[in-house]
């Protein structure tokens, strides 16, 4: 396996399901159906990501189930709730204009308008109105929530320079 690749996380096996040896999936996607769409997968064996030829899979209540090529019972599956699954950064469909993976952001240098640094994006919440950057400054010990709302709070989204605008103050 190519260690060079990038790994990205899109869900977890939550548990067996039925007598096929399928498993039971946590699914990071939005929709959550979407990990249904991407094969191989890859799953995290002692530090090691193995890959996985999905055979199948539905929705199931509000939950994932698929079935993984060479797991044919409940036996085989059960040493794999818990593992993580994840994509290589090439599976990605490109996206639009202002669109961004979350993965893409985490780790980016968020600053405001006044060039002041605020810290970097330690990870995303889903809200529901809209996705919230977890912002951290670790120098001054702070933490900041703010929106990741494009063109009204969020100016500027830079993946080559790694960093993000925002319409914000150090005081807020």
């Amino acid at each position: 396996m190519d260690t060079s690749e990038e790994f990205i996380p899109v869900g977890k096996i939550s548990g067996a399901f039925g007598v096929k040896g399928w498993v039971k999936v946590f699914s990071f996607t939005d929709p959550r159906k979407n990990i249904l769409s991407y094969s191989p997968l890859y799953i995290s064996r002692k530090g090691e990501w193995v890959e996985a030829k999905v055979s199948g899979g539905r929705v199931q209540g509000k939950g994932i189930v698929m079935g993984l090529v060479d797991i044919t019972d409940p036996d085989q599956a059960l040493p794999l709730i818990g593992s993580e699954l994840a994509i290589t950064k090439k599976q990605l469909k490109p996206t639009a204009k202002d669109e961004f993976y979350w993965s893409d952001l985490i780790g980016l240098t968020v600053v405001n308008l006044q060039n002041e640094m605020l810290g970097q994006v330690e990870s995303l919440l889903e809200t529901g109105a809209h996705d919230v950057l977890l912002v951290q400054d670790k120098e001054h010990k702070t933490e900041r929530l703010i929106p990741f709302v494009i063109g009204e709070i969020v100016e500027l989204v830079d993946l080559d320079d790694k960093i993000i605008r925002v319409d914000w103050e150090l005081d807020y």
